[in-house]
């Protein structure tokens, strides 16, 4: 008899489990790192059992189709309140680690620095929107590598630009979308592999799923690393 586990997976099935996982990042469940890490995974997965590893620490681990639940919205978001905003004027404004994103961001850099670190947010939207203004100064966005980025905006005599190891086309990724304001300063929204790595912690579910894959493969993969991450992205899209 035939391991049911072993079976593999269809096109459906993938965007199903990549559905589950935007839904558990909207929940807090997932950092923006972890979702877009394990989007890369459900959509190279082969077989029923790998994309069961993808999922197992996440409630309703073990049923067959993950279905898709209703969007996070925030509760009790006080009125009026449409941003979040990080503004460094001749100074700096550097926001990392665990932080919760669940509202539109700003960053203003007036002859001064501004660093948001989006790799362990928890993001409880859909789309991470950031509208981002750089007066002699300069902002940097660091996001995980595999994340789409969409940057809009005006430059003058500055510069802005996407350095991002994006998915493949077709690929419902994490987007992030930004919208520059420049004079004479610079907007730069950056990859992981381009910055400090994080220091993560080996979860036991990508052991397990790595292993899968090099049984699958023939191919061994370490700990460092990727499937997509093979070039830049232009620097603008208009």
């Amino acid at each position: 008899m035939s391991d049911p586990g072993a079976m593999r997976i269809s096109d459906a099935e993938r965007e199903a489990t990549v559905e589950w996982l935007r839904v558990a990042s909207v929940e807090g469940r997932l950092t923006l790192g972890e979702l877009t890490e394990r989007t890369e995974a459900a959509y190279t997965a082969v077989t029923q059992a790998e994309l069961a590893v993808i999922t197992s620490d996440l409630p309703g681990a073990g049923r067959s189709a993950p279905a898709p639940a209703p969007a996070y919205e925030p509760q009790g978001r006080p009125p009026g309140r449409v941003r979040k905003w990080f503004v460094a004027v001749m100074s700096e404004s550097k926001r990392r680690g665990k932080w919760r994103i669940d509202q539109g961001l700003g960053a203003v850099a007036v002859m001064g620095g501004v660093v948001l670190d989006l790799r362990e947010a928890e993001v409880r939207t859909d789309v991470v929107d950031i509208v981002v203004t750089a007066v002699m100064g300069e902002v940097k966005i660091i996001v995980p590598d595999g994340v789409d980025v969409e940057l809009d905006g005006i430059a003058i005599m500055g510069e802005k630009k996407v350095k991002v190891n994006e998915a493949p086309p077709g690929v419902n990724a994490p987007l992030i979308r930004v919208k520059a304001y420049v004079l004479m300063g610079e907007l730069k929204v950056i990859g992981d592999s381009r910055t400090k790595p994080l220091k993560k912690q080996w979860a036991a579910w990508r052991e397990q799923w790595r292993e899968m894959r090099g049984e699958l493969t023939g191919e061994q993969h370490g700990p460092g690393s990727h499937g997509w991450h093979g070039s830049d992205r232009r620097d603008d899209r208009r």
